[in-house]
């Protein structure tokens, strides 16, 4: 739970250390009342995809939790309206890091931790940094390594050769080929027609993406570090994602040696609506695991 002071608060600037704020967005109280006593509740810290972008892609496809905790949502160093930093750290290892940063600012005590994309691959790194920090984690849509191939094949498979051919690019080149990649390969990361208006809202740097998708991320290896997770982990691949394929998912279930895991791989969805169609799924770990009734 957030400490006291910062419970009614909904958008802040915290800083984590150094003078570099991080851009928060909280959701719900922290504590309320039971009888004669207040209870606090758990905290769920969201951490979004991108990279570059803001945390406005959880409010487009939100799945419901305030009813079972207190939801809180920031953008990363670099990303939205976040400070930029210095681009040396605009890493997973400095990301992850930060997640502890930001709880020790806000007074947060084992979050529950969701990470979406590349989020999610923060949240595995931040697994295999801190595993003694968090009290659960959500690793959904997102991939334990890039396995160019296979993501160019599912495009394939998805939206054709124009589509493999743009992922390739985009891929490789990086923001310099987004514009094909937007046409081609952006409709296809929701089986069903989503929120038209939801880029146009993102706050995005794309000094951070360029910079990420086209270094660490090609070389990224982020399964031998699950080995040190010991808190429960759901992980949810959408059938039919070609970003961070389901064989993605199924190699973070594996390499979680030594912690409880639940694997849930839903059909008929992509990479932005797994996470929303398994909604129910996420919400009873959150309260299975939370002891929330």
């Amino acid at each position: 739970m957030l400490t006291r002071a910062v419970d009614t608060v909904t958008r802040v600037r915290i800083d984590i250390g150094g003078g570099l704020r991080l851009f928060v967005d909280i959701d719900g109280p922290g504590l309320v009342p039971d009888g004669a006593t207040m209870v606090e509740r758990p905290t769920v810290l969201l951490l979004h995809g991108g990279p570059g972008s803001d945390h406005s892609w959880y409010k487009s496809s939100p799945v419901e939790l305030t009813d079972l905790a207190q939801v809180v949502y920031y953008d990363h160093r670099g990303n939205g309206r976040s400070d930029p930093g210095s681009p040396a750290d605009w890493t997973l290892d400095v990301w992850a890091d930060d997640v502890v940063r930001l709880c020790d600012a806000l007074g947060i005590d084992h979050p529950i931790v969701i990470g979406e994309s590349f989020g999610g691959m923060v949240a595995q790194r931040y697994l295999a940094r801190h595993p003694g920090h968090p009290a659960r984690v959500v690793l959904a849509s997102t991939a334990p390594r890039f396995d160019l191939d296979l993501v160019t094949a599912a495009f394939d498979r998805l939206g054709g050769p124009s589509a493999a051919d743009a992922a390739r690019q985009f891929w490789t080149k990086g923001p310099e080929a987004i514009l094909d990649y937007l046409v081609h390969c952006m409709p296809l990361y929701s089986v069903e027609p989503g929120d038209d208006a939801a880029l146009g809202r993102v706050v995005m740097n794309l000094e951070v993406m360029g910079r990420f998708q086209t270094g660490e991320h090609m070389s990224m290896d982020l399964g031998p570090g699950l080995a040190a997770a010991t808190c429960p982990v759901l992980v949810v691949s959408g059938e039919m994602d070609p970003i961070c394929p389901p064989e993605m998912g199924e190699e973070i279930v594996a390499a979680l040696l030594n912690a409880e895991v639940t694997f849930v791989r839903v059909p008929d969805a992509s990479h932005d609506d797994a996470r929303p169609r398994a909604s129910d799924a996420i919400r009873s770990f959150i309260t299975d695991r939370a002891g929330v009734p």
